[in-house]
């Protein structure tokens, strides 16, 4: 997986002054080609690729609250596995007919993401997702149209907060871990960025409730 030096980990104290300064925060997420015990052997196996399968997105104003301002999801087909696992589709949802119907060249959909981002102060994921769009476009030949700085990994505020174990810090499992309620469609894309934006606005709550008041 491509090593992007200029990505940034994001804390709460970035966070907060971002919402003091406002403009936007872009949130995405991937679900890409998998198979029962991938994961764990960092897709190695014969013929494994992590080839992006669905991008989704949405953009939070940074103001009170980061309210939801717009939403995007995309399917895009894969090359080297055309086919979906079960696994996939079991954990997912995504099954081969909704790509046979619905997906697009990974390099249109790319494409379709970039122009959903434009305007953003700065675009995250929980963990290594933008590595994964590099690398799905170095294999597609797509120009990497992102400027040093533009992505930040909200995994580390996470883990921080809720520890490493029983995968806590996974985006689907991230409300619950806080004693949150789940907002559905774990393991999809809009499914997976709505539990993270669930979770930032109670984190900025727990730290206003925190601060001293004058």
């Amino acid at each position: 997986m491509t090593n992007t030096a200029d990505e940034k980990a994001i804390d709460l104290e970035w966070l907060k002054s971002s919402v003091a300064t406002g403009g936007r925060l872009a949130v995405f997420d991937l679900e890409y080609t998998t198979w029962e015990g991938a994961a764990a052997r960092r897709w190695s196996g014969p013929g494994e690729y992590f080839e992006v399968v669905q991008i989704g997105a949405i953009v939070l104003e940074l103001g009170s609250n980061l309210p939801e301002i717009a939403a995007f999801e995309v399917l895009t087909r894969p090359v080297f596995n055309p086919t979906l696992s079960d696994y996939f589709t079991e954990l997912t949802g995504i099954s081969n007919t909704d790509l046979e119907v619905g997906a697009m060249s990974f390099a249109d959909g790319f494409g379709q993401f970039v122009q959903f981002c434009a305007g953003a102060n700065r675009i995250v994921c929980n963990g290594w997702d933008d590595r994964t769009l590099r690398d799905n476009c170095d294999w597609r030949g797509v120009v990497w149209p992102f400027v040093a700085g533009s992505f930040g990994n909200l995994r580390p505020m996470f883990e921080n907060r809720v520890g490493k174990l029983n995968n806590a810090a996974w985006s689907s499992n991230m409300p619950v871990s806080l004693g949150l309620p789940a907002p559905g469609g774990a393991h999809t894309g809009l499914g997976d960025v709505r539990a993270i934006a669930i979770v930032l606005r109670a984190m900025l709550r727990e730290t206003a409730a925190h601060s001293p008041r004058g």
